[in-house]
């Protein structure tokens, strides 16, 4: 294998990526849980993929194809957009707009997040068909990828919500971060009173890590969009013309990928693997990631090493706060 780095990287950053959804599943974090769900799939699919296709293009399991470069397609929509979601909450919690939040609106937020996090990116999975100009492309080392029509509609269909959606999340997260400095003196009460569970560590937490990803995300679809129509782009013709020929998988060895073209390649493969470790840092290091931490450790060294340790009034897997952060 010529990168074993690649899939332990990838299985790495899924593993790190799953740790904190213990606690966001108890909680009910519907944006969160999104976030956890699209970044580890993602990175097994580029697990399995940097396996099969190490040193070869060849086309084992064509169905694998077929559905993992459509999930991939749906995966960059569905990361802008559970973030968006979190800046949206984040600047209603902050805002004057309404005191309290009772369970009704927990309940609809929960089904709002859903649909934006799970329902569209679906839909943009379909819709990526009318661009998508043959099968797929399976590229030596790191596998099978979506294929795409360089076109206006192309631009319109895959490059421009994606970046429509980060630039929307970021100005969310200037509003909550306006409404922060603006009442930083009592925000803590303000969160208290508006029944939402979060803390000021909690919100400037979601609030860094959302910045930072939707700062990344948008870089990296900014210069993935500059360095796809760079060269031109193709005219659409007709329908039949697009899609004549569909059925063909075009493949790529690392011999035939021009140098510059295969560093870009693998920047954004290592975009991925660098949005989950992002995720973790923010999520994994937290006050109540700590204490799930230290829970599991006591049920560890208990029930596993059968060492004596302190008693607890709660066990190693105890309850959690059923309202979302």
């Amino acid at each position: 294998m010529q990168h074993p780095e690649l899939p332990l990287f990838a299985l790495l950053s899924a593993i790190l990526v799953v740790i904190p959804a213990i606690w966001h599943w108890r909680s009910r974090n519907v944006a969160i849980l999104a976030l956890i769900f699209w970044l580890s799939i993602a990175d097994l699919i580029s697990f399995v993929n940097t396996i099969v296709w190490a040193g070869n293009v060849r086309n084992p399991i064509p169905v694998w194809c077929d559905i993992t470069s459509k999930f991939l397609v749906g995966a960059s929509y569905a990361l802008p957009l559970a973030t968006l979601c979190i800046c949206k909450h984040l600047e209603m919690v902050s805002s004057s707009r309404k005191v309290t939040y009772d369970a009704k609106d927990r309940q609809r937020r929960m089904i709002f997040e859903g649909i934006m996090c799970f329902g569209v990116p679906v839909i943009f999975m379909a819709l990526h068909y009318i661009v998508q100009g043959h099968r797929y492309d399976i590229f030596e080392n790191t596998g099978c990828q979506a294929a795409v029509y360089i076109s206006i509609q192309a631009i319109l269909l895959i490059w421009f919500p994606q970046l429509l959606f980060s630039v929307i999340a970021l100005i969310y997260a200037a509003l909550a971060l306006h409404n922060f400095m603006r009442r930083r003196l009592t925000f803590a009460a303000h969160l208290q009173n508006s029944n939402s569970a979060l803390t000021t560590n909690r919100y400037l937490r979601l609030m860094a890590m959302a910045v930072t990803e939707m700062v990344w995300s948008t870089t990296l679809t900014s210069y993935n969009l500059w360095n796809n129509v760079e060269g031109g782009l193709r005219p659409w013709t007709t329908w039949a013309d697009v899609h004549s020929n569909f059925s063909r998988v075009a493949t790529f060895t690392s011999r035939e990928i021009p140098a510059q073209f295969l560093r870009i390649m693998m920047l954004f493969w290592w975009s991925l693997p660098a949005s989950s470790l992002i995720f973790f840092i923010f999520f994994g290091f937290g006050e109540e990631a700590m204490k799930e931490y230290k829970k599991v450790g006591r049920w560890f060294k208990k029930t596993i090493l059968r060492r004596p340790v302190e008693e607890k009034k709660n066990n190693p897997f105890g309850s959690y706060p059923k309202r979302s952060v």
